[in-house]
């Protein structure tokens, strides 16, 4: 049905029919190729090296820049979509992001394909919110909404893992600039598709725009964002702890701003909705412990298992095998009368055994290693599942495009935090391990070390066991993490319902 302002709604509790769930097939074609964008240079950074001769500091911005402008924008767009309309945006970013992977597949200079990768970042932003928030409003039906954001969650986490993976493939048999192109077809089909599947929905009362939270917001996620991932690899150098310290200056003022702004950008309201704070809250922890494992297992297969690039992402994509099986698992467990509550705490349980068992591996344990990241990316998807579908059944409808934000918001600062936490605790005790006699490079980084192996007998050996360890230390601060959040989930979500509204 259609209301006065012109808004497609739904009414509560209808089941959707077949136009719903092909609308969910559209948007999920999108939303792969988004999450894949965030990996998908894995593997093209050598070609493109070499095509364009970027100097160093552009080929980090070749890479960061759409992850970057992507977590900058993300609560912006996701309050201009409950304002504008969320197909309207979705349609617009669609466009945007199609047009320049066109330009960043034909760049023919390290300017041109970093400006097209900022491109990219916005359009992602507007992807991102818009479809989780599409889906909330087409499924008003509360079993109907919970599977269609247990396919949204499985969807985002296996895009991250093929990204990598088809930027390989194609830079094997293709050029370059073919990462980019595959983002066309899905653009292209939304935008058909698009305008007779999807219903409009807006906030039919949403207040003048909000434009000066606009540069706060994006002040206040940029620096944090920046260095804490810079800290993992460089250290706790000045310069990122300024930047994080300036960013949390920043995320203070853009929260006193939207309490006090008479239309704010993020409505304070939501985290009076039942369950919605501590969704964010512990949506942010499942991200940290995602990314935080990813930082060690990648290096692993790599550099301690040597084996290629190509190899170690192929073998990475076994972990995501039982991905698609467990979000549906645990939306039937709710389904069938089971308490979010308990579904939420065993997947920090499954969580928390996934990270010790990676606290057991050695130099040489490859399938341990697969089997440990499996059992862990299953657990966590079993709680972002169930903590996205509370989040936004907590949200009001009119308000779906900023509770989406924010938990994609969360989850950017959780998997940096991840990285930073995680990354420097297994830093510093490969630097304790590391012999003082062996060369500061090796005593900084294991590829430093491997670089110089030729050079110093059994320093490869050396390092690769101390990154080792490094790993065990790390997974077991991330089973003590996860299993502190699981006894909080066990309290804060216990007898929360999910009713059709």
């Amino acid at each position: 049905m259609t209301n006065p302002t012109g808004t497609t709604t739904t009414p509560a509790g209808t089941l959707a029919g077949r136009r719903e769930w092909t609308a969910l097939g559209v948007l999920m074609l999108p939303l792969l190729l988004v999450s894949m964008d965030v990996s998908v240079l894995y593997f093209a950074i050598p070609a493109i090296s070499a095509d364009l001769e970027p100097s160093g500091t552009q080929q980090l911005w070749i890479f960061d820049i759409y992850a970057f402008v992507l977590a900058g924008l993300l609560m912006t767009m996701g309050s201009l979509g409950d304002r504008i309309g969320r197909r309207k945006l979705l349609l617009i970013g669609a466009a945007a992001f199609g047009t320049a992977s066109v330009v960043a597949a034909y760049a023919d200079s390290a300017e041109t394909l970093i400006a097209a990768r900022a491109v990219l970042g916005v359009g992602g932003a507007t992807l991102m919110p818009s479809t989780m928030a599409l889906i909330r409003t087409m499924f008003t039906d509360a079993g109907q909404r919970a599977k269609a954001i247990g396919m949204w969650s499985g969807v985002m986490t296996a895009g991250i893992a093929l990204g990598s993976v088809m930027s390989g493939v194609l830079v094997q048999y293709f050029w370059w600039g073919s990462v980019f192109l595959v983002n066309l077809p899905a653009m292209a089909l939304l935008l058909v598709l698009g305008p007779f599947l999807l219903p409009e929905s807006r906030d039919p009362a949403p207040g003048r725009f909000d434009w000066l939270s606009v540069p706060l917001s994006m002040a206040a996620v940029l620096p944090v964002i920046y260095g804490l991932k810079e800290i993992p690899s460089e250290g706790w150098h000045a310069q990122y702890v300024v930047s994080t310290t300036v960013g949390l200056l920043f995320a203070a003022a853009f929260v006193h701003r939207q309490r006090t702004a008479a239309s704010p950008m993020i409505d304070p309201a939501l985290f009076r909705g039942h369950g919605f704070a501590p969704s964010v809250v512990l949506n942010l922890v499942g991200s940290f412990a995602m990314m935080g494992s990813a930082y060690f297992t990648t290096q692993y297969l790599q550099s301690v298992l040597d084996k290629s690039a190509m190899d170690a992402a192929l073998w990475a994509l076994l972990p995501s095998v039982p991905i698609g099986m467990t979000a549906p698992m645990a939306t039937a467990l709710v389904q069938r009368g089971v308490d979010r509550a308990h579904v939420v705490t065993a997947g920090f349980a499954i969580g928390a055994c996934g990270y010790g068992m990676l606290a057991l591996a050695d130099t040489d344990s490859l399938w341990l290693v697969l089997v440990a990241c499996g059992v862990l990316a299953s657990g966590i998807v079993m709680v972002i599942s169930q903590i996205t579908d509370l989040a936004l059944s907590s949200a009001p409808v009119e308000r779906a495009g900023s509770a989406s934000s924010l938990m994609e918001t969360g989850g950017e600062f959780g998997g940096a935090l991840g990285m930073a936490v995680l990354g420097s605790i297994g830093t510093a005790i490969y630097r304790h391990d590391i012999p003082a006699s062996a060369p500061d490079a090796a005593r900084e980084t294991l590829g430093g070390a491997l670089a110089l192996a030729d050079r110093v007998p059994g320093l490869a050996t050396v390092a690769r066991e101390a990154f080792t360890n490094g790993m065990q230390g790390a997974a077991i601060a991330g089973a003590v993490l996860l299993a502190g959040a699981a006894a909080l989930a066990a309290r804060a979500l216990r007898g929360i319902r999910v009713y059709d509204k």
